[in-house]
């Protein structure tokens, strides 16, 4: 068993992270032995060992182990903008070897790795790289996450469109209740499983208080999905 799981969003603030993190914890319960990966994260702070990232630290504290931040951002960069535009304005070019020998590292030790993405599928990592193009690299499946208010049926749709013709594998969606005032919110959830070429593999309720390992328990068709695509990894 390895590869891993590209997770993606609808858009950005939708809670990607909270879903991997969710999904590490769902995992790891599941007593497969998982850990989180942002290969390109932008909006980084210095705490005198370098750039670090919320969103990154996130995942590592609900890994496996403690990987080392290194290989779980390879690329950080200090201002929260757009990935593309923060790595020209560094000087630097996101460079897909380093990526994948983080990736390799990581899945050393481990069973599965949960790679998040940044933005939502579209943004793009450099000026001419995708994150498909990184989907398609390192071979990984992906898992979409849909931020669950008004709006969201459009977004997902297109979404999963750019995902299939971006030649990348869809297993799944997940949904997440980012709105707790959205109206009829469970027949736009019937909607997309009406409409989505992939199959939900969970609904993540709404909360202030945002704790992965509860919200983990709500994805186990996703901790299914997840082992069957690393089993048939090559």
């Amino acid at each position: 068993m390895t590869r891993g799981v590209f997770v993606t969003g609808t858009d950005t603030g939708i809670g990607k992270t909270h879903v991997a993190a969710s999904l590490l914890c769902a995992l790891n319960a599941a007593r497969i032995r998982a850990v989180g990966m942002k290969p390109v994260a932008s909006g980084c702070d210095d705490d005198g060992d370098g750039l670090r990232n919320a969103d990154a630290l996130t995942l590592i504290a609900n890994s496996a182990g403690t990987p080392a931040y290194a290989l779980v951002n390879p690329f950080a960069f200090r201002d929260p903008i757009a990935p593309h535009i923060a790595a020209r304005d560094a000087g630097v070019e996101v460079t897909f070897d380093r990526i994948d020998a983080a990736f390799a590292a990581l899945s050393a030790n481990t069973d599965c790795v949960v790679v998040e993405g940044v933005g939502g599928w579209c943004a793009p990592l450099s000026e001419s790289k995708t994150q498909a193009d990184l989907v398609r690299a390192l071979k990984l499946p992906v898992i979409l996450v849909v931020g669950l208010r008004l709006g969201c049926i459009n977004h997902a749709i297109l979404t999963a469109r750019a995902i299939l013709a971006d030649g990348c594998e869809f297993i799944g969606w997940i949904g997440n209740r980012i709105d707790p005032h959205m109206l009829r919110a469970d027949d736009n959830i019937d909607a997309l499983r009406e409409r989505l070429p992939a199959p939900c593999l969970g609904i993540l309720p709404y909360s202030n208080d945002i704790d992965a390992r509860h919200a983990g328990a709500h994805l186990t068709d996703a901790v299914t999905a997840i082992s069957a695509a690393c089993r048939r990894a090559p």
